[in-house]
């Protein structure tokens, strides 16, 4: 079973999906990508993170974010699931389900719960950069249902991150202070935040958040 870490590629699949076949890179393309599981068909709170997550949507849309969900069930019960997520949380499901029956995706993420049951997925989150990298993994237990308004500020986070030489601070939000990466030198941080910065420590510098007019 793999072992998914930060840094390392995203593997490709070709799967069965509720949209049709997919290459999950062609699927991505040039965008950011959310890969989210969970342990089968017709659970409850499973039910409400895919109903969520279509509300969600719009706000994926603008930050060049495609989601994509996976279940271990087959296409047909895939289909019988989306109507009632549909009839329950009241929305239209905008994004495909993979259906991996025969647990390829799931092995090639490591998804396989070991201390619950060998044929079960974790509910694992993982956000994918348009260069094919894992930048960020997340896994919640079944009682649990996942934050997505935390998935948004993270990918908020390391999209700002990923173009400008910053890092955000514990519980940051989009348009609140940044912090300065230690690398820059006070010389170079006066010319790459023209903002101006405030020195709490030398190794603690606030910035205005750098991408915002």
């Amino acid at each position: 079973m793999s072992n998914i870490r930060l840094g390392d590629t995203a593997p490709n699949f070709d799967a069965e999906t509720t949209e049709g076949k997919i290459n999950f890179y062609d699927y991505l393309g040039d965008s950011w990508g959310i890969l989210f599981s969970h342990p089968s068909d017709y659970t409850p709170v499973c039910t409400t993170e895919l109903g969520t997550v279509a509300n969600y949507k719009p706000e994926f849309d603008k930050r060049n974010t495609k989601v994509i969900a996976l279940s271990i069930d087959d296409l047909e019960s895939h289909k019988g699931w989306v109507k009632d997520i549909e009839e329950t949380q009241e929305v239209k499901l905008n994004y495909p389900i993979i259906a991996d029956e025969d647990k390829n995706v799931s092995n090639l993420y490591g998804m396989i719960h070991p201390n619950e049951d060998n044929k079960a997925t974790v509910r694992s989150v993982f956000i994918i950069s348009p260069d094919k990298k894992v930048k960020l993994t997340l896994t919640y237990p079944p009682s649990t249902g996942r934050n997505f308004e935390e998935i948004l500020r993270v990918i908020d986070s390391l999209q700002l991150t990923a173009y400008h030489k910053v890092a955000t601070p514990a519980n940051w939000k989009h348009g609140e202070e940044v912090v300065i990466s230690p690398a820059v030198s006070n010389e170079d941080a006066k010319e790459l935040f023209p903002k101006g910065y405030k020195e709490v420590k030398p190794y603690l510098r606030m910035t205005p958040q750098p991408n915002l007019d």
